[in-house]
């Protein structure tokens, strides 16, 4: 059983025109485990897309992507109708005795998640989809080695019957609910994040509801990424207390705050289309993109993957299709003249730019050093003190 959720009036209309939940109501699901013929654990990342799955952050999709849609979304960022996906959606697994036509109970840390009907199985070509997807073949790229090392030999595709969501430290609303809390009739723009949130960045996007293509009374949606991401980040646990600490400190009735239960694959441009189809499903009109977004480098030279604007455009080419407007992020820097004003403007005034840079200020938080406060919040550095 699936359903549809109808969107309020006056809110953007979700990705291929219906917000999809597959969950089943709590009666039917012995019902729906009935004849299950094998018993998967899902991965970190599995948990993650099966969770958008069922609440419908991945609408229209009603389960993971068949060869034909995973292999149309690899070489056009498209499936076979022609929607837009950035990257494909599929189950991976190593076994050999799972068949087309078989169930599967998909598990997760002791939770029985979903049931999944098993209608394609393939062993996928991995080096023409990181190509296609990451623009690169190299395992230097983090999800290149993440499809090479941790996914299975073979995908699978099939619709889902959800169950349970799972248990996380992030408690994650679905789009209906975050959708819920919206204002009607004015815009909505998505911020995007996986580190804690700095004075800057505060900045760059309540900054974000001055711009000219955003209405009046806009909201916007600070939205973080609570998924597995790069092994150098901070735990996600300690982060999700530092966006806790910060909401309760601005305390700003125009900023929406909710967490993704979204795995990052540093994809660039493609990641950047994948996160404005999540959040259009979570209600947002508008997307603000950084520099180098989702961007990474090379684990041996250094060098970036992506151009600094490669995912910038990309992503404004594909919004005018989507219904959606970028925002392009302010570079912003901090002068002891004026506070936090674009690079431009300090320039040109001849105004004197402070800078900490991130090596810097994780030395300061180790060795108790004051941080200055036009740097970080109080708040989240105490957060990160007490977890150091």
């Amino acid at each position: 059983m699936t359903s549809t959720v109808a969107s309020p009036q006056g809110l953007i209309a979700p990705h291929g025109g219906s917000l999809v939940d597959l969950r089943v109501p709590a009666e039917q699901r012995d019902a729906v485990k009935a004849g299950v013929d094998h018993v998967v654990e899902c991965s970190d990342r599995n948990a993650c897309d099966v969770e958008l799955l069922m609440v419908g952050g991945f609408s229209p999709l009603r389960g993971f992507m068949h060869q034909d849609d995973y292999q149309s979304v690899v070489e056009s960022n498209r499936t076979t109708s022609g929607l837009l996906f950035g990257l494909p959606i599929v189950m991976d697994t190593h076994r050999d005795d799972i068949a087309v036509g078989q169930k599967l109970l998909l598990t997760y840390r002791g939770q029985e998640l979903a049931v999944m009907t098993v209608e394609s199985k393939w062993e996928p070509d991995k080096a023409r989809e990181a190509v296609g997807c990451y623009g690169t073949s190299s395992i230097e790229h983090p999800a290149v080695k993440m499809i090479a090392t941790e996914r299975g030999r073979y995908y699978l595709g099939g619709a889902i019957q959800g169950l349970e969501l799972p248990q996380r430290v992030f408690p994650c609303k679905t789009p209906a609910e975050v959708r819920a809390n919206l204002p009607e009739g004015q815009d909505v723009v998505a911020f995007q994040c996986r580190n804690p949130i700095h004075r800057a960045h505060y900045e760059l996007f309540t900054r974000a509801l001055d711009a000219t293509n955003v209405s009046n009374d806009g909201v916007v949606l600070v939205h973080p990424t609570c998924g597995p991401t790069q092994d150098d980040d901070i735990p996600g646990a300690v982060r999700f207390q530092t966006y806790e600490r910060l909401a309760a400190e601005v305390n700003n009735p125009r900023i929406r705050w909710s967490y993704l239960p979204y795995s990052m694959h540093m994809a660039g441009p493609r990641e950047a289309l994948q996160h404005m189809i999540i959040r259009k499903n979570y209600g947002c009109t508008h997307f603000i993109i950084g520099r180098d977004m989702a961007g990474c480098k090379s684990s041996i030279s250094g060098d970036d993957f992506y151009g600094p604007y490669q995912a910038q455009d990309f992503a404004r080419d594909h919004a005018p299709e989507l219904g959606m407007e970028t925002v392009p992020s302010l570079n912003l820097v901090y002068t002891e003249e004026e506070g936090y004003v674009t690079a431009e403007h300090a320039e040109a005034r001849g105004l004197h730019v402070k800078k900490l840079s991130g090596t810097q200020f994780r030395k300061m938080l180790r060795s108790g050093e004051e941080i200055p406060e036009w740097f970080a919040f109080r708040s989240v550095v105490d957060v990160l003190r007490s977890a150091a």
